[in-house]
Order: structure tokens, then C-alpha cells, then sequence
């Protein structure tokens, strides 16, 4: 296996982690509402603690990112996160699970920058969206392992040991992050084909490597473009990830132990989704078409199967299972093609800063999308009002993208952003 597949399976397996962390509450809520009472207000109010905090973190963590270097930063965002995820299990009250909230989004805000630079650092463009798709497919792993294990640890041990055990296991992959990971560029254990092929990554034609101010990168309408599709469709990805085993419990009948059976499926169709969102990407280029019509011929497919989800209030559950699996898969085909699509454009120096500000689009979408739901759900509109809504996220989107990324290829910076030099 050639190293740089190691590497992202290495990312992968952080990635995981990271939807490990972050579903701990939405699949432990019914245990954790019989010593906390919480409202699905409250409840919203939970996830958008996580979000706010993931939002700014993951503006300000691709610049950290780009400060620190992949190899440091990630292992520090990774033992803060997993502390935030352990101090859960000491909360008593919806306020002390909000700080602890909000503290896990802070770590956790600065793993998908960092996955993006990293293939950045060791992919060439035609593997770029497999890779990708290999590090998003880690969403997946740790979302379907979230169910039965959370599950599991609540019928033999409560609710408070799913946050310490969990908590336990990041820094036991910081230790085999840094390890194992350097940049292409300072590696040692490359072989001579394989220097030969990084070669290509660090020769690559890119606008301008020497730099472009973080603000200045607000000048770029391709950057409004992504962070505004990514608010949008991060706000269906949000509520279906957090709200799925929640809407299992409160309207079809389930129980910790059906919701453990049942509720990974989706997550699994959305770790397939993220492989062949990527290779289908990677494939048309290898068959002679632009990087532009590879990247939005497979983003427009992606968005078009996401109207489905209307349909999941109005069939048995078994459809709406499939349903929401045919939506996970879309949706995770569609956040793997829209996350590579920055470093397709951007100057590498820069890619964690522009992948941070497009993740802190879908981040804030997802907070202010989840208050909605707990007001709607609250005030007696009901799922069927909610799913109708984010139907249309995936397509509206989709739109913005052809008006604002008319063509995916290294952007031409102007002479005015280029450092001034003496």
C-alpha cells in the first residue's frame, strides 16, 4: 500500500472519531433525559453550542492549521476534543452539558481544515476526490459505530461511561499521528516511484503560493459561493445527524436498544456515498473530461436525490430507513466533492484558511437551521413541515455552485493580493 493511502486512512480514522464524539448525545439522549430533563428546544439549543463553537474553529483552525502544520495541530485539536468528549459524563445540568458542548465543537472544528491539508500536502488532482472521498468515508465509520456501541455501554455501564470511554480513545491516535505523519515534502519513507509521483503534487501549477492574506481571501466570490452552498446543505446534513435517532425515538416508537439495531443503516449508505462521490469524480477525469465538469457533473447527481427525504413522514419506517439512507448517501457524496473543490482552486498555503471558512458556512447553517427545528417541533408544526423544507437545500445549493464556481481550476489572484515584496 503506498503511503500516502495510509495517510488517509490514517485521517480517516480521526474522522471517525470525530462522529463518534459528536453523536454521544443524540444517541444517549433518552437515557440522559431520565437524570436531565431536556426539551427539544433544549435540545437544539445542545447542538448549536457544538455548532457555533465548530463554526469558529473551523474559520480559525484552518489558520491554525496553516500557522502550525498539519502534523502539530492536528494532534492537539484531537486531545482537546476527546477531553471535551470526557467531560461529559461529569455534567449534572442542560447548562453544564452546554459548556461541554460547545468545548467539543472547539476541538472537533479543526479536523476537516486539516484532513483538506493534508491531501493538499500528498495527493495529486486526479486523486484528490478518492482520497477525500477514503477521509469523509471515516464520517460514516464512526456515525454507524455510534449506535450499537453507545447502546451497548448504556445497558451494562449509564450513560455517563459512553463519554469517558469514548473520551479515552483520541489520544491513542495522537500518539499514531505523529508517529507516522510528516509532510510529502519531508518524508523519509518515500520510494523513488513515489517521490516521483509526489513530485507531481509539489510541482503542480497553483495560483500564487506565496501567500494571500486570510481577509483578503473574502475578495474571491468562489469562496461566498462554497461557504454559502455549504450552509445550506450542512444544515440538512446537521439535522439529519443529530435529529435522526432523536425523531426514531419521539415519533416511531423506538427504544436505545431498537435506535442501536436500526439507526446505523443510513450512516452506512453515507460512507458509500463518500466513496463513489469521490470516484466518480476521479473517474470522469480519467476519462478525458475538465476537472470542472468531473467536480459538478458529480455534485449535481449528489444533490439530485436529496427532494427525497420529503416522503420519510408519510411511508412505513422500514421506507423511511431507505429513505433516509438514499439522502445520507447524497449527502456525504455531495460534502466529499465540496470539500475538494477548494483545493482545486486555492493556492496550497492557503487551502486550511479557505477549507476553514467554507466548513464555518456549514457549521453556522447548521446551527441556525437546528434552532429552527426545535422551534418548529415545539410550537406544533411537526417533522413533516421540517423535512419539507430541507428538501431544497441540496438543489438551491447546487445552483449557487454553477453561478458562483463557473470553473474549477486554479483561480488567477490578483496582482493587488500578492504580497508586496522589496
Amino acid at each position: 500500500m503506498r503511503l500516502r493511502w495510509k495517510i488517509a486512512a490514517l485521517v480517516s480514522a480521526a474522522i471517525a472519531l470525530s462522529y463518534l464524539d459528536r453523536q454521544t448525545v443524540s444517541v444517549a439522549i433518552a437515557a440522559i433525559q431520565r437524570d436531565i430533563p431536556i426539551s427539544n428546544t433544549q435540545f437544539s439549543q445542545l447542538q448549536a453550542a457544538f455548532l457555533v463553537a465548530y463554526a469558529l474553529m473551523y474559520a480559525g483552525g484552518g489558520r491554525l492549521l496553516d500557522a502550525l502544520g498539519t502534523r502539530r495541530g492536528f494532534a492537539l485539536i484531537m486531545l482537546w476534543w476527546s477531553a471535551a468528549c470526557a467531560a461529559h459524563g461529569f455534567a449534572s445540568s442542560v447548562a453544564a452539558l452546554l459548556l461541554c458542548r460547545f468545548l467539543l465543537g472547539m476541538g472537533e472544528g479543526g479536523a476537516f481544515p486539516a484532513a483538506t491539508k493534508a491531501v493538499s500536502e500528498w495527493f495529486p488532482a486526479r486523486e484528490r476526490s478518492l482520497a477525500m472521498g477514503i477521509i469523509n468515508a471515516g464520517t460514516a465509520v464512526g456515525a454507524v459505530a455510534a449506535p450499537p456501541l453507545i447502546a451497548a455501554i448504556i445497558l451494562n455501564a449509564g450513560w455517563r461511561w459512553v463519554f469517558f470511554v469514548i473520551g479515552m480513545i483520541g489520544p491513542m491516535w495522537c500518539w499514531w499521528w505523529y508517529r507516522e505523519y510528516q509532510p510529502a515534502s519531508e518524508s523519509t519513507k518515500l520510494s523513488t516511484s513515489e517521490r516521483e509521483e509526489i513530485a507531481e503534487v509539489l510541482a503542480a501549477p497553483r495560483a500564487s503560493d506565496s501567500g494571500i492574506g486570510w481577509f483578503q481571501l473574502f475578495s474571491f466570490i468562489e469562496v461566498w459561493g462554497l461557504g454559502t452552498a455549504k450552509f445550506l446543505t450542512d444544515a440538512a446534513w446537521y439535522f439529519y445527524l443529530f435529529w435522526l435517532p432523536k425523531y426514531l425515538y419521539d415519533v416511531r416508537g423506538f427504544d436505545t436498544k431498537k435506535v442501536g439495531y436500526y439507526a446505523w443503516i443510513p450512516y452506512a449508505a453515507a460512507g458509500v456515498g463518500c466513496l463513489l462521490g469521490g470516484w466518480f469524480s476521479g473517474w470522469l477525469i480519467g476519462r478525458g473530461h475538465s476537472l470542472t465538469f468531473a467536480r459538478k457533473a458529480a455534485l449535481g447527481a449528489s444533490a439530485a436525490v436529496m427532494p427525497l427525504i420529503v416522503f420519510v413522514p408519510h411511508v412505513p419506517v422500514q421506507w423511511a430507513i431507505v429513505i433516509f439512507s438514499i439522502a445520507f448517501f447524497g449527502q456525504q457524496s455531495w460534502s466529499t466533492l465540496i470539500m475538494i473543490v477548494p483545493v482545486d482552486l486555492f493556492p496550497r498555503r492557503v487551502v486550511g484558511s479557505v477549507a476553514g471558512l467554507v466548513g464555518f458556512g456549514g457549521s453556522t447553517g447548521g446551527a441556525v437551521f437546528g434552532l429552527v427545528v426545535g422551534y418548529l417541533l415545539d410550537h406544533g408544526f411537526g417533522y413533516p413541515a421540517v423535512f419539507g423544507i430541507v428538501s431544497t437545500f441540496h438543489v438551491a445549493a447546487f445552483c449557487l455552485i454553477l453561478l458562483t464556481v463557473r470553473r474549477v481550476q486554479p483561480i488567477a489572484v490578483p496582482a493587488e493580493l500578492h504580497p508586496t515584496r522589496a
